[in-house]
């Protein structure tokens, strides 16, 4: 019997033992977790730094490994030609503008290999770091005077500063002899457009209206796309434009490229300037109906992300649809295309309060 009391007496013990441990326990890790919602409360997890950073918001990330005229050279044509485009964090953010701009690229007709000519140019350390992510020739501008990473809404202030210092950067690029084909990012690349360029302009841009005649100054056009040949005529033709601005407060580049297109300067200078065709250099205000014959689509005549957004990806899907079409129905161009629907160029008008007639020449 005693021997029987004595394990009677240490069952219990070691049972009272254990439940001291586990009420013990339970206590210490519910004081842990109130500390530790007092610490990361007091300093959130997004101040601490990450195991494995991600390139988009990787500080490091944020400056340009290599100068300019490396990476210029690096995605040059042989006769020193490059693609240019202009990006800020709102274009830059995954599955926006960008993304889309780049697909477009990949599926084109005799596109994709024009990426190894593409030089992104970053207006913010965001924008950089998803250049880095997502294609291998970028450059980072990043102006301390004015923060391009938001969505710059049109003719805002920071709107103009951004298409301003496009303008001038685009100057320096001549000036280091390189031609260019500068296009907005919103510009959807479907066919080659080199082939459709005028081999003796030194400036040729598309058009928001395009009357049929190539060097006819009652075209409109549009600043966001244009081949540039690297000469004389050329740089001083940008410094022209980029002084103009002061002569014009207010107006954008583009507006400003309208005025200055009759200005005795540039017959003075000698500059050859040509119109590109809507036929092959489209976009919303004036679609390229043909797509037999369309290079390029811009989502031009555009107000708000969300819209050109819907859009652009309307114009990717229409694309798609015309290339898998058997040859015979391609020829009898049965397909268009069915954007725009969210943008409108009526709203366009209805923001700078002109009549549409009149700004459509």
């Amino acid at each position: 019997m005693w021997p029987e009391v004595k394990v009677l007496h240490l069952r219990r013990a070691l049972a009272v033992a254990l439940i001291f441990a586990t009420v013990s326990f339970t206590c210490l890790v519910l004081l842990r977790d109130v500390e530790s919602y007092h610490f990361f409360n007091s300093y959130p997890l997004s101040s601490f730094p990450s195991i494995f950073p991600s390139a988009y918001t990787d500080p490091v990330a944020t400056k340009n490994e290599y100068p300019l005229e490396k990476i210029l050279s690096d995605a040059a044509m042989k006769d020193k030609t490059v693609i240019l485009t202009t990006l800020n964090e709102a274009w830059a953010a995954p599955n926006s503008v960008a993304d889309l701009f780049l697909e477009s690229f990949r599926i084109g007709d005799g596109t994709r290999s024009l990426l190894n000519h593409l030089v992104i140019i970053a207006l913010d350390p965001k924008a950089f770091a998803r250049c880095l992510a997502i294609h291998s020739h970028c450059f980072s501008l990043v102006s301390e005077e004015v923060d391009f990473h938001k969505e710059a809404y049109f003719m805002t202030p920071a709107y103009l500063k951004m298409m301003w210092r496009r303008i001038d950067f685009l100057r320096s690029i001549l000036e280091m002899g390189y031609n260019f084909v500068f296009t907005d990012v919103d510009v959807m690349w479907f066919r080659d457009p080199f082939p459709r360029f005028h081999r003796d302009a030194d400036f040729q841009v598309a058009c928001d209206h395009f009357t049929g005649i190539f060097d006819d100054v009652r075209n409109r056009p549009n600043g966001g796309f244009n081949f540039v040949k690297s000469n004389n005529r050329s740089i001083e033709f940008y410094k022209f434009w980029y002084s103009s601005r002061t002569n014009y407060p207010g107006y954008h580049d583009q507006d400003v490229l309208n005025f200055i297109k009759v200005h005795p300067f540039i017959s003075d200078i000698g500059l050859k300037m040509k119109f590109l065709d809507t036929a092959n250099f489209g976009g919303l205000c004036e679609p390229s109906r043909d797509l037999n014959q369309v290079c390029t689509m811009h989502a031009n005549c555009c107000i708000g992300m969300e819209n050109k957004l819907y859009d652009l990806r309307i114009m990717l899907q229409d694309w798609k649809h015309y290339l898998s079409l058997p040859p015979s129905l391609k020829r009898l161009s049965v397909v268009s295309w069915r954007a725009p629907q969210k943008c409108s160029i009526d709203a366009i008008f209805r923001l700078n309060g002109t009549p549409k007639k009149s700004v459509q020449g």
